[in-house]
């Protein structure tokens, strides 16, 4: 009978899980394998559903049981800007996926904001400042000096994943928690950024090529400071609504600016022998240009054609060319696993997508005693037996 007894909710939680959660009432009622009618019938109050019901509900939209009893709907987070691509008919509509990985960055905000009060502690406060009038290029210069990054160093790095990994603990230096998201598709977003004078946050695509995330690092970081709050990609060329298109042109420009400085760039010797010019580069000059820097190809050449050491054609073409490349490449690296197990290193995994401050933060208060193994495995989402490989590689003896 405990089957078939009726939750008694309220409606209106009903619709606010499902919208909070992404999904439109079609596309939630096909997901539980129910008619619209029905789960329509739920929401207006019109019928019930059962408790067994009840808890599929919770389930697809990846809420606690006992939210869906809560007398209210409760006040969530402010939905985040869309500074997104127009489709061909109005704005876009947050995924399920991409809903969740936002939701699930305010939480992690809001754990490391507790746990920093229950010890006592105070956050930093971010104070990198820009306006939309600033020069781009001494935009990229103020934070290459806020992050310490200097010429010699970043060509240092030489590898995608050793600059990545660089620019994200330097950005993480000024009190940003940098986070990464494995589940949303490459052509739904770049990344995403939430301003707060205390621990702002920034999510970047884990699908992404390492030089595509460096470069989101850096854009998103200019969205904080700029203190907007919104979901991005990185599509120069996409339609937008003109004051998203004004902003997103500029946190592009800052982040290539800062990435690769005028001054640098212009330096090098491939690029200071040919001057200005519309001329067309080779793909091996592109690259060694690429390595020094630890960018995309693209991002090369567009830098190339903002110096007016190309033409828009040339980089019209290259783009086209290394988008078609990297489709190639992901089918025939989809093709090579195909049937194969991934295998999965779940402690590097972890602190890659949660970002050394938080994990470090949530061990601390383990240590300390505030929390329990289980609240530790809960925060971070990994069984206990991983914790020790956390650990190990964050340092904790």
């Amino acid at each position: 009978m405990g089957n078939r007894t009726k939750a008694l909710v309220n409606p209106a939680v009903l619709v606010w899980a499902r919208t909070s959660a992404g999904y439109d009432l079609a596309t939630a009622a096909v997901k539980l394998a129910l008619d619209e009618e029905r789960l329509a019938a739920w929401e207006t109050g019109n019928d019930q559903a059962t408790i067994a019901q009840l808890r599929k509900l919770a389930e697809l939209y990846k809420r606690p049981l006992a939210v869906l009893y809560l007398p209210e709907p409760p006040m969530t987070f402010q939905p985040m800007h869309d500074f997104r691509r127009l489709p061909e008919f109005g704005l876009r509509h947050f995924s399920p996926t991409l809903t969740l990985a936002i939701r699930r960055a305010h939480q992690h905000r809001e754990l490391a904001l507790e746990m920093l009060a229950e010890a006592g502690e105070t956050a930093p406060s971010f104070s990198l400042r820009t306006t939309l009038d600033a020069d781009v290029e001494q935009v990229g210069a103020m934070i290459r000096q806020a992050l310490d990054v200097d010429y010699s160093l970043q060509s240092s790095w030489r590898h995608p994943r050793v600059a990545f990994l660089a620019w994200r603990s330097r950005i993480e230096a000024l009190g940003v928690l940098v986070f990464q998201a494995a589940s949303i598709e490459r052509e739904e977003a770049s990344g995403f950024a939430y301003w707060a004078e205390k621990l702002p946050f920034m999510t970047v695509n884990r699908k992404d090529a390492y030089t595509r995330r460096t470069f989101s690092l850096l854009h998103e970081l200019v969205h904080l400071m700029l203190q907007q709050s919104g979901v991005s990609d990185l599509d120069l060329e996409a339609p937008r609504l003109q004051r998203d298109a004004q902003i997103e042109v500029f946190c592009n420009q800052v982040a290539a600016a800062a990435l690769m400085p005028r001054e640098h760039f212009l330096s090098e010797a491939v690029v200071a022998e040919k001057g200005a010019g519309h001329h067309k580069w080779s793909d091996e000059t592109i690259q060694v240009l690429a390595n020094i820097y630890c960018v995309s190809r693209e991002a090369v050449v567009r830098r190339l054609l903002t110096f007016n050491r190309t033409s828009k054609d040339f980089y019209q073409q290259k783009r086209m060319q290394y988008s078609a490349e990297f489709r190639e490449q992901l089918v025939a690296q989809k093709a090579k696993n195909a049937g194969k197990p991934i295998p999965r290193n779940m402690p590097r995994e972890t602190i890659s997508n949660l970002g050394r401050p938080l994990v470090r933060l949530v061990l601390k208060n383990y240590h300390q005693d505030r929390l329990s193994l289980s609240d530790v495995s809960g925060y971070l989402g990994v069984k206990t037996r991983h914790l020790p490989g956390i650990e190990k590689q964050l340092g904790f003896s």
